[in-house]
């Protein structure tokens, strides 16, 4: 898909066909994913001319068109280089003013930059599959963990 058609598809199913509704909604969404400048020249490209870093912000562009509360980010860094990730967190940290942002990461440091609060999930900890281990302030779950399993994970005793 172009890059305009990547951030309208979910106005389009949900049956927005006005083109110059979409075209602001468009823009609006690329703005507030920081992609604007670097692509309001070629919109009408394929979204897969895109970087990496480019196309993962893309990704969020079209989240956001769609006006959510939530946005459920998994693993929204994890085959980017170090300038992309920054780029990546420095959204996120924008975003979460305006969206309850949910992301699944293995990255403690990231996790650390970038979450207000922070849950702990572990296969190995009990034995079941997705058991949520521990959940509080990122500050203390990074700092002083309840639970001797989230200890372990964050300092890389296992894990």
């Amino acid at each position: 898909m172009t890059i305009r058609d990547n951030v309208a598809a979910g106005l389009k199913l949900n049956g927005l066909k006005d083109k110059k509704k979409l075209d602001e909604v468009v823009e609006k969404s690329l703005k507030g994913a920081n992609l604007w400048n670097e692509v309001k020249d070629r919109l009408d490209k394929p979204g897969a001319g895109l970087s990496g870093g480019q196309q993962q912000r893309l990704c969020i562009a079209r989240a956001i068109a769609v006006s959510p509360q939530v946005l459920l980010m998994d693993e929204p860094c994890s085959a980017l280089d170090p300038i992309s990730t920054l780029a990546i967190e420095d959204l996120i940290n924008e975003l979460k003013e305006k969206y309850t942002i949910v992301i699944v990461t293995h990255n403690m440091q990231q996790a650390a930059r970038v979450s207000d609060q922070t849950a702990f999930f572990n296969l190995k900890a009990t034995g079941q599959p997705g058991q949520l281990i521990e959940v509080d302030t990122t500050h203390k779950i990074f700092n002083n963990p309840s639970e001797k399993a989230t200890e372990d994970y964050i300092s890389g005793r296992f894990g």
